[in-house]
């Protein structure tokens, strides 16, 4: 008899103390890995185009302040300081088109 070399390799997953023997799926290898939220980066949320910049670079924020507005359908969405900090770059400029999750504003 031939041998199956398609046969699944198993892998070993332990939780909560107990080893599991089982397989994987595609979908499971190639997922996205959890990575913490840094709230020294700010994000899009959704795709729109960069009406004014409030802040400079350099410049020193307290939460809430405003950095950016941003229109997207028609609204105008504006941009705020998640914590305190520094300004350290600034990613966009007037007039700029931006996709969703673009990095804006990066802050110390």
């Amino acid at each position: 008899m031939e041998e199956n070399n398609d046969s699944p390799a198993f892998k070993t997953l332990i939780i909560d103390n107990i080893k599991y023997k089982t397989t994987f799926t595609k979908k499971y290898n190639s997922r996205k890995m959890y990575e913490p939220v840094d709230f020294n980066k700010v994000f899009s949320f959704i795709p729109g185009t960069i009406v004014k910049v409030n802040v400079k670079q350099g410049a020193k924020v307290k939460q809430g302040t405003k950095l950016l507005e941003l229109e997207a359908m028609k609204m105008v969405n504006i941009i705020t300081a998640p914590v305190d900090g520094i300004v350290s770059k600034i990613n966009v400029k007037t007039g700029d088109m931006v996709a969703k999750n673009f990095l804006l504003v990066e802050m110390n």
